[in-house]
């Protein structure tokens, strides 16, 4: 015989209407908590897999892990930038390749006045040609070559001390006037900016860490990269800027990833719970009803069905409730640690498509998992015993 009425169970959803609330208030608080913690490590991802270039090479030294253990002396630096081939020239004919330092700093937070790394970069003036269209200044202007003068990320206002317009940032003893703000399409938002000579000599350091280059079109950097491996002259490994940024969200994505998992199982438990006991409830006040339609001759599986149909309505709009009540928190800016350099960085929320994709996909999957057991006893129902019951 046909199947009951989908109308049927919106009615009856409808009619035990607090149950209903607390139920979809559970599983939106489950999907809103694991949606928040999506958005983080989407924010984190974006932030360095948006802003790489394929077209940047990054020469450091042979075994870094990174430009945080990399050191070139200035000379071998002078010589990648003058003998690679592949590196590209500008309109003055000059390479289009900077040498870079790259450090971290004990600075202090405003909020809590304690200490927290600082991610510091000395550069030379050939970087802001390298990165045109991806550094705006926002205030004030570039700091000058030679000079005690310094360029703040935008991320940095109102998180660290001194970084204001006009502030000073004490680098060792020397004191650095913030003369510029500066804003970047990747995690140079979050950095402190100066000239490389004066951020080597006040921080007592013997070279940068890294040249930054931008390379001829069709160039191949992995053929780069096993050429200098083992060169006698200029020894170097190469990567792209944007293998060199992927590699750094690795840790921490997978962190967050893990910790939405393990939120969503925790929280997902109890969403379920609160589903099922619902649904039961719904059950043993619709015995009798079930009971008649049996009776009449409706299938026990329909009947299933039937329930799978109110838990589904159930996890989607709970699925739908936590998606309203993570949305505000997207372009939210936020900081963390970057565990591979060990310095903040600052990077906004991030509610994707895919972000709201799964938690749909959730919360229908806790919905369902809460009217299983609800609806395998409603199909195993004996119509004769549901009867007598009312």
């Amino acid at each position: 015989m046909r199947g009951i009425a989908f109308s049927y169970h919106l009615r009856s959803l409808f009619v035990r209407r607090s149950a209903t609330f607390l139920t979809v208030l559970g599983i939106g608080a489950t999907v809103a908590v694991v949606a928040g913690v999506l958005a983080l490590q989407q924010g984190f991802e974006r932030l360095y897999t948006d802003a790489g270039r394929a077209d940047l090479a990054v020469f450091l030294r042979p075994g870094a892990t990174g430009e945080g253990d990399s050191i070139f002396n200035r000379d071998l630096g002078r010589r990648l930038i003058n003998t690679v081939p592949e590196i590209a020239v500008g309109d003055d004919q000059q390479p289009l390749a900077s040498m870079e330092l790259y450090l971290a700093v004990r600075l202090r937070r405003v909020s809590s006045g304690g200490e927290t790394n600082v991610p510091i970069r000395g550069v030379q003036p050939a970087t802001f040609g390298i990165r045109e269209g991806e550094i705006t200044v926002l205030e004030g202007r570039q700091f000058r070559p030679g000079q005690d003068e310094l360029m703040v990320g935008r991320s940095l206002l109102g998180r660290i001390r001194g970084c204001e317009l006009g502030g000073t940032i004490v680098l060792n003893t020397t004191p650095f006037l913030v003369v510029g703000i500066f804003e970047s399409t990747g995690p140079s938002g979050s950095e402190i900016w100066g000239d490389l000579d004066r951020i080597l000599e006040c921080l007592e350091r013997t070279g940068p860490s890294r040249v930054l280059a931008q390379l001829k079109p069709g160039s191949d950097i992995a053929g780069i990269s096993a050429r200098l491996k083992n060169d006698k002259v200029v020894p170097a490994q190469v990567i792209s800027e944007k293998e060199s940024l992927s590699s750094q969200t690795e840790m921490l994505s997978a962190v967050l990833k893990f910790l939405g998992a393990f939120l969503g199982v925790i929280m997902g438990i109890a969403a379920v719970f609160t589903a099922t006991t619902t649904m039961l409830a719904a059950l043993a006040d619709r015995t009798h009803e079930i009971g008649i339609l049996l009776a009449a001759g409706f299938r026990p599986v329909g009947i299933a069905l039937g329930f799978l149909f109110e838990s589904l309505i159930l996890g989607l709009l709970g699925g739908l409730a936590g998606c309203l009540l993570v949305w505000p928190i997207n372009g939210i800016e936020t900081g963390t640690t970057n565990f591979q350099t060990f310095t903040e960085v600052a990077f906004g929320f991030r509610v994707t498509p895919m972000v709201l994709t799964v938690s749909i996909l959730f919360a229908l999957v806790l919905g369902l998992l809460g009217g299983g057991l609800p609806a395998w006893r409603a199909a195993h129902l004996a119509p004769v015993k549901a009867l007598g019951r009312r």
